[in-house]
């Protein structure tokens, strides 16, 4: 039996795959669940369509976040924190805080695609984040540290 996937099955496979499955496992859990649909031939054809659509939405898309990329590689965001002896700072910096100031800088990036390489600083100095745009499109800034 064959099921379109809406969803990401770990062992399956991923969204708008088509996969094929014992009777009673797409029958019984994954379609009244709601994580598939029948693959018949009409829902085949619609899926296609609709791949087709999507394909160029994509592009769209990933242009975009190229050409944010090329823009970001350049920039340095520059996070300031209150700070005690020995450049010790009070908490943390987080990709809240560099979201935000990205953000100042005239560019919109999600907080959540911010991954701060290291883990989180707690001194002052320099540091380098992940920022994941999109699918394939990645970059990676610097950001400074500095007692405010």
């Amino acid at each position: 039996m064959e099921v379109i996937l809406k969803q990401d099955m770990q062992p399956l496979g991923f969204k708008d795959d088509i996969v094929s499955v014992k009777p009673g496992y797409g029958r019984n859990y994954l379609i009244p669940q709601g994580f598939a649909d029948l693959a018949t031939p009409s829902a085949k054809k619609m899926h296609a369509e609709t791949l087709r659509q999507r394909a160029k939405k994509q592009e769209k898309l990933k242009a975009e976040a190229i050409a944010l990329a090329a823009k970001l590689t350049d920039l340095s965001v520059v996070v300031k924190a209150k700070a005690g002896e020995n450049g010790k700072i009070f908490g943390s910096v987080n990709n809240i805080q560099i979201a935000d100031e990205i953000k100042a800088a005239g560019f919109e990036v999600d907080r959540k695609a911010i991954k701060i390489i290291g883990g989180n600083p707690t001194n002052l100095g320099k540091f380098e984040a992940d920022i994941k745009l999109f699918r394939d499109v990645d970059v990676k800034i610097s950001f400074e540290v500095q007692e405010a």
